[in-house]
């Protein structure tokens, strides 16, 4: 039998204001590879939280067997810390230094321990996650976001934990990242709890957990053989709904024949009471038991439609309810002949390093382009989208910009007040539109009711992302150039769906960055560019 990591036991929790997340949620999980799956806003990484002990429950217990390690969607560590820092390595590597330096000291054998083999370690780990290069002493913040999320991963291996949580693991990693992540967890021994929408990922697990209505349920293998049982669940559900439907239907349809007949039997009563001559007393006896009898016909009726009823109500709650955002961007139209965006020779400094190689990099955007830029961890693809928008001024090179807004979503999803609700945040960005129309616009975004009055901060990532979304993209006037920074990450994969459609009927430019090649060949890219090694590539 498996051995049992993870038990969770009637766990309950809400939000600061009294928003529920979970009510009495009991379930285990063992060893091996587990798909946490839910839609945005479904509490996923709440409940991560919650096993991390991030979070305390409102009531019930979280156990967890063995050293735990847990990788967030955003690593919860300074800038201006070092690799080493980051892999919690940087003491050990240290007293190891001075001891070769003939500083015999106590206290350095006691840092040291039994890890006076660490840096071949971290680097063998490092190696196979794509990040033998880096230097121990390189800082975070000179890293790109899928370098910095492989490298966190990196240092929670490196403590050999028993139980893994990873937080949407793939988000902002290239194609060789993940399959060097993949690779990685496929070796892995103990229990691995992941929230991912990432489908090959998911592909590899040996179950996927579902939450769903407060409960979690388990399916044996990867997304696919999901998808496929929850498809044959529909299947049944609706059958039994189109079943149940029929039978309501007959039901009434017998109740109304049933009070015809009864009402046609007493009036025949009636007049044949009356041509027999019977006396008062025994008529109005017979009259009654007719009424009774009619009566007691028609509950039985009525109870049959009452049973009919509830079996079309339990039937269609066993029917999935998927929540379907509703994404429309604003119109705009963008001449073929205008130049958008024009910049040539520049070149960006992030620390000691250069960014773009030689004399720079030179990018023109002209008319309704859509651009797919792509490349690996670090080359500097998010460095180039931020000189684009602005954010960033080059140390050399000449920009020129149309008139006309740019909208830029970054994947940090750093744009909204943290300490703002949803809907004071679009307000902020769009402060003319009309409040209902506000309202009417986050609701197509799932943010309905009170849901648009919780605080950005506690947001799921998926739910952050929605809100990034409505603002940026929503906001006065309408953007004439999209600049999209891995904007699948975090979406579940209807919301993808209506991301692709939203940007296939977009008339604008946009230059979209992101790993997943369906993606791109789905919103319609009509021009790639690779930037590689400091330069930039016409595919």
């Amino acid at each position: 039998m498996s051995r049992t990591f993870i038990v969770c036991s009637d766990l309950s929790f809400s939000w600061p204001d009294d928003t529920p997340v979970f009510d009495g949620l009991s379930f285990t999980v063992g060893g091996g590879r587990t798909g946490l799956v839910a839609p945005n806003g479904a509490g996923k990484s709440t409940l991560l939280k919650l096993i991390a002990g991030e979070y305390r429950p409102a009531r019930g217990t979280v156990t967890v067997e063995g050293e735990l390690g847990y990788l967030p969607q955003s690593l919860p560590f300074a800038g201006d810390l070092s690799v080493a820092e980051v892999l919690g390595v940087a003491p050990v590597i240290a007293a190891i230094d001075a001891v070769e330096s003939g500083d015999a000291a106590e206290e350095h054998f006691t840092t040291i321990g039994n890890d006076w083999d660490i840096e071949e370690r971290t680097r063998a780990q490092l190696d196979r996650l794509g990040l033998g290069h880096l230097s121990f002493t390189r800082p975070l913040h000179t890293l790109s976001g899928g370098q910095a999320i492989s490298l966190g991963l990196a240092g929670l291996l490196l403590r050999r934990p028993d139980v893994l949580l990873l937080d949407e693991p793939t988000n902002n990693l290239d194609l060789d990242a993940r399959r060097r992540l993949y690779a990685v967890l496929e070796e892995w021994k103990g229990c691995l709890l992941l929230v991912s929408h990432d489908r090959e990922l998911l592909d590899r697990m040996d179950r996927i957990a579902e939450l769903d209505r407060g409960s979690v349920r388990f399916f044996g293998g990867g997304y696919t053989a999901y998808e496929e049982a929850v498809e044959a669940e529909r299947d049944v559900a609706e059958k039994n709904i189109r079943s149940a439907e029929q039978d309501l239907k007959r039901e009434k349809r017998e109740l109304q024949q049933a009070r015809e007949r009864a009402e046609r039997r007493a009036g025949n009563a009636a007049r044949n009471l009356k041509n027999a001559g019977l006396p008062r007393i025994f008529a109005g006896n017979m009259k009654r038991g007719a009424q009774e009898s009619a009566g007691r016909s028609g509950q039985v009726h009525a109870a049959r439609v009452d049973d009919a009823r509830a079996r079309l109500d339990e039937a269609g709650r066993a029917l999935r309810e998927d929540q379907k955002l509703s994404l429309r961007l604003p119109e705009t139209n963008v001449p073929a002949g205008r130049t958008v965006f024009l910049g040539e020779g520049i070149k960006v400094r992030l620390g000691d390093r250069e960014v773009f190689a030689g004399n720079g990099v030179d990018l023109a955007v002209r008319g309704p382009e859509r651009i797919a830029l792509t490349g690996p961890n670090g080359s500097g693809k998010s460095t180039l989208l931020r000189v684009v928008n602005g954010d960033l001024e080059p140390e050399e090179g000449r920009i020129q910009r149309a008139d006309g807004r740019i909208a830029h979503l970054s994947q940090r999803l750093d744009l909204l007040d943290l300490d703002r609700t949803v809907a004071e945040n679009l307000a902020a960005f769009a402060p003319a539109m009309p409040q209902p129309d506000r309202m009417n616009l986050l609701a197509r975004f799932l943010f309905r009711g009170q849901r648009a009055h919780l605080p950005v901060g506690v947001l799921s990532g998926g739910e952050r992302l929605r809100a990034t979304l409505a603002c940026v993209l929503c906001a006065e006037p309408a953007p004439q150039l999209l600049l999209l920074d891995e904007p699948t990450n975090n979406l579940d994969l209807v919301g993808v769906g209506q991301l692709e459609n939203a940007l296939t009927a977009y008339e604008g430019a946009f230059v979209v960055v992101s790993h997943d090649e369906r993606f791109l060949d789905r919103i319609g890219v009509n021009r790639r560019i690779e930037l590689r090694e400091g330069e930039l590539r016409e595919m």
